[in-house]
């Protein structure tokens, strides 16, 4: 690659970059939607300025059918390339034909407290199991605990203060009082002095992808079937909540949602909006279900042996 491309490139994403940051987007946005219009320039080997909606269209089957990447990677490129050509590079062809990807809407992963007990009793380091803890206990996002300092913890409120989170949106949440046992017994152990959890050394936060490597490998030593995530233990925070009759506005508060439209994904896992409901099955005389035979008429046999229940 000429390095007069390289350079000429790099001029137009710090563009970018600096038009985001009057906006006062968050650096991980800006660090995601540069990325995403870095690769599409290189992509084709031009200038993002000679580029346009032929090229993104182009850009766009490559990422789906030869990248495979994942429809969230997929949309944030889009959210990229629309700032770029509305703001940095502003042209007269219309930005919004530039397509979203529609992202399949799943039901999150949700533990019951004994999985989330024997997959915390399988995590042995201190500061990781705090973590953890945190993670439940608070139904924090895994850099909002990382990101957690010691001015953070109001033990005398018994509050939490998550700063400038997702969204740049400061907010409370509960400290329970066993979460606030935990971290006293962890803190004897480790002393950190600015970071609660911090990383390396004690001026960066713990990395996430330690958390979410000691999460995978305690849900396999727990024998949880379930894949198993650190945002895992924040759907199972707001999951028990809810079945314990917390209302859903709260709820979204707690989380820190924009939307409340984003809370209510839980209302789909709760065991008593799925419990409650009835199998037509269950209606119809025994004689009606299939491949039925009179127990009376059935005559035993004495060399049988019961097979075991795969279920």
């Amino acid at each position: 690659m000429p390095s007069s491309f390289r350079k000429h490139t790099l001029a137009s994403i710090k563009r970018m970059a600096e038009d985001m940051l009057l906006r006062n987007m968050a650096i991980r946005t800006i660090d995601s939607y540069t990325f995403h219009v870095g690769r599409f320039s290189k992509h084709f080997g031009k200038l993002p300025e000679d580029l346009g909606p032929e090229e993104i269209r182009e850009f766009q089957l490559w990422m789906i059918q030869v990248k495979k990447c994942s429809w969230s990677s997929f949309n944030q490129a889009v959210c990229g390339l629309r700032f770029l050509y509305t703001f940095t590079l502003p042209r007269p062809w219309v930005v919004k034909m530039i397509p979203f990807g529609n992202r399949p809407k799943k039901l999150p992963v949700v533990l019951g407290q004994e999985e989330v007990h024997r997959l915390i009793e399988c995590v042995t380091v201190p500061k990781h199991r705090a973590v953890l803890l945190t993670l439940y206990s608070a139904g924090l996002r895994l850099s909002e605990a990382t990101n957690l300092k010691l001015p953070d913890i109001d033990s005398e409120r018994m509050q939490l203060r998550i700063i400038q989170a997702k969204g740049r949106k400061d907010r409370y949440v509960p400290l329970s009082p066993r979460l606030l046992a935990e971290l006293r017994e962890y803190w004897k152990i480790n002393k950190p002095n600015q970071y609660i959890f911090p990383g390396k050394t004690n001026d960066v936060p713990l990395s996430g992808a330690t958390i979410q490597k000691t999460c995978k490998m305690a849900a396999a030593q727990a024998h949880i079937k379930k894949i198993v995530t650190p945002h895992t233990l924040r759907h199972s925070f707001a999951t028990g909540l809810l079945e314990a009759g917390v209302d859903l506005m709260a709820i979204s508060k707690l989380l820190g949602h924009s939307s409340f439209t984003t809370t209510m994904i839980y209302l789909h896992c709760r065991r008593e909006h799925l419990g409650s409901t009835p199998s037509p099955i269950d209606w119809l005389p025994a004689r009606q279900c299939p491949r039925w035979i009179d127990p009376s008429l059935q005559a035993p046999s004495p060399s049988s042996t019961p097979a075991s229940d795969p279920i």
